[in-house]
């Protein structure tokens, strides 16, 4: 009789696994990213290598020389944190901050809490909001399309359609005809980081992470549905300039600046965002809202690094929200 064993749950396995889901995410980013190569270029192309290798190598010298374990690069989260923090930089950006970038978000926003899984907020936005902080200047010097300049440091550099938007709701109503055509917003031939270009892309992505089942859907479509909302109210309240319709107003506040890449790529981050329905959905309209506040009446013409990052905090108290245990009595 053969022997019984015992084991402690789970007893099925779902084939899961964190490389497997780092390698999806990474597949789904691969349209944008082919767009912003054929946007930005060169840059777009080194800036990404730079990231990717400066996140991988930090990662492997904190696990094997100060915390005194087995590096675990091998998950491609490390790649993957690399290639979200490339996609929040311009493509002009010097190497030696994007190098910065990798060791902060690496070093403070990842392996300092314990490594994968342990993490509070998005690793990437981290770094990138720690190098908008840091260097202003740089971080806000967007290129405009350029292809495969060779001089891509130097590479002509404008306003992001965002900033043009937000002097436009600010009373400047000659900022109208500085936006782009909503078609070029939508398919990506604009100025801007990685992240800004091609909404069409990134919704394709995302898309194909839900129908993998890598993320769900109550995030991104609560952010964008905020947005959506908020965007429309604003323009029915009648401080949108002469020229700038409400429609206008909204379809450009979706196509343009990091919106769908914060919503189905960083925000549906496993660590850092709740675990139940009801508090991903309440996740994303923070994040809507806060974000649509800074656009409106903060100092940057863009929000979704810091919404996220600042709902990130509040994901302990949104896990609270859960239903209850099957013959749990009501308080």
């Amino acid at each position: 009789m053969p022997n019984l064993i015992v084991s402690p749950a789970p007893h099925v396995h779902s084939g899961d696994s964190v490389r497997r889901n780092m390698l999806l995410v990474i597949a789904a980013l691969l349209p944008a990213y082919a767009v912003s190569i054929a946007v930005f270029g060169w840059g777009a192309l080194i800036t990404t290598a730079i990231s990717i290798a400066a996140c991988v190598g930090c990662e492997w010298l904190i696990a094997k020389f100060l915390l005194k374990q087995q590096p675990a690069i091998a998950d491609c989260s490390a790649v993957l944190t690399g290639l979200l923090l490339a996609f929040n930089l311009p493509s002009n950006l010097p190497w030696w901050i994007v190098i910065i970038g990798a060791v902060v978000a690496i070093g403070v926003g990842k392996m300092s809490f314990g490594g994968i899984g342990q993490n509070i907020f998005n690793p990437a936005l981290v770094g990138r909001v720690f190098l908008l902080i840091s260097f202003p200047a740089q971080m806000t010097t967007w290129p405009l399309p350029h292809g495969f300049n060779t001089n891509y440091i130097d590479a002509a550099t404008g306003a992001t359609p965002l900033a043009a938007m937000k002097q436009a709701v600010k009373g400047d109503a000659s900022a109208v005809n500085r936006l782009p055509d909503l078609w070029d917003a939508f398919t990506g031939f604009i100025g801007g980081s990685f992240g800004e270009v091609c909404a069409l892309a990134l919704i394709i992505g995302g898309l194909f992470l839900i129908c993998m089942r890598v993320i769900t859907w109550h995030i991104p479509v609560s952010v964008i549905a905020t947005v959506v909302v908020f965007a429309a109210v604003t323009g029915w309240c009648g401080v949108l300039p002469e020229g700038l319709t409400t429609c206008q107003y909204v379809m450009m506040s979706l196509c343009t600046g990091g919106l769908m890449l914060g919503a189905f790529f960083m925000a549906t981050d496993y660590v850092t965002s709740p675990m139940t329905p009801w508090g991903k959905i309440i996740f994303g309209i923070g994040i809507g809202v806060i974000l649509m506040v800074i656009r409106t009446w903060g100092a940057y013409p863009e929000g979704v690094s810091f919404a996220i990052l600042i709902m990130n905090a509040c994901v302990p108290l949104l896990n609270k929200i859960r239903p209850k245990r099957f013959g749990e009595k009501r308080k």
